[in-house]
């Protein structure tokens, strides 16, 4: 249940730059296909059945999404995985209700741990910092591609070139435009959670924007370590208490992990913080409103 006026107060906070939306694949669980009304894949296992046709893989590979991907790019290599993801997010889909409040509340950072480009279509027409996570590749020593958009499209600029006083969209997992970059196989979590913790994949500004932020988990579950591993990274400096996540049935081990981030539960799902909220999203709200 939530707290009173928890909801309206969270969203104030969100408005005002003091809280970041940190989205989880929960978020999407609402979506379909425009046309054959199937649901867009978003969790491990969803992710794990759609890349293999449908049909379960070996159990030791449904564990995870990241070591599943890494036996299709071992076997099939590593553009069988990048095609899988395009072809995945690239189709129609419907909007999730969640992305709909968000678009309404309008933050000034956002940070999205799914592959689609739900958030992307929410800013199509504000000026906005676009990052994608990259893994694996060479001349350079950062961990992320970095794009301006203009309200018309997107533009690749180096970390020096960033605009100020912008929208951030942080996609650590990546996307499938402007140009596909993603975070997909165990080799790339490898990679990019080292780089990470060397700080290689944050970007500077964002450093400097993230100080002494407060966080709103929504449709995230803490029970792999891997994203865990990603989370902890990217709230470096935050504010202490640190925020909230809303998990309806949360288990001993996300008690223990969130507890000692400064994390509080809040035993409810998005469909009630939803409901809950005065806020919903209007063609008249815009950035900074």
């Amino acid at each position: 249940m939530l707290p009173d006026n928890f909801p309206q107060q969270v969203t104030l906070g969100i408005r005002s730059g003091d809280i970041v939306p940190y989205l989880g694949p929960g978020v999407l669980a609402d979506v379909r296909h425009a046309e054959t009304g199937a649901t867009m894949p978003a969790t491990s296992d969803e992710l794990i059945l759609a890349m293999n046709g449908g049909k379960p893989m070996a159990p030791k590979l449904m564990y995870e999404f990241p070591r599943a991907a890494m036996n299709v790019e071992l076997k099939r290599g590593r553009a069988a995985v990048t095609r899988f993801l395009d072809a995945t997010y690239s189709a129609p889909w419907t909007r999730s209700a969640a992305h709909e409040w968000l678009k309404g509340v309008a933050p000034a950072y956002v940070i999205d741990i799914n592959r689609d480009t739900q958030v992307l279509d929410s800013y199509a027409g504000v000026p906005h910092v676009l990052i994608l996570g990259c893994a694996r590749i060479g001349g350079t020593d950062f961990r992320f591609k970095l794009y301006a958009h203009d309200g018309a499209q997107y533009t690749a600029i180096a970390p020096e070139q960033a605009p100020q006083g912008l929208p951030v969209l942080f996609k650590p997992m990546g996307a499938p435009r402007p140009q596909s970059s993603y975070i997909a196989s165990d080799a790339d979590y490898v990679d990019y959670i080292t780089e990470l913790m060397g700080g290689f994949a944050v970007p500077a500004f964002v450093k400097h924007l993230r100080r002494e932020k407060r966080y709103l988990f929504l449709g995230m579950r803490f029970t792999r370590d891997s994203e865990r591993m990603v989370m902890s990274d990217l709230i470096y400096g935050s504010a202490s208490p640190t925020g909230w996540a809303l998990i309806e049935r949360p288990t001993d081990k996300e008690r223990r992990f969130l507890g000692k981030l400064g994390i509080e539960i809040v035993e409810a799902g998005i469909a009630e913080w939803l409901a809950a909220t005065e806020t919903r999203a209007s063609p008249q709200l815009r950035f900074g409103e």
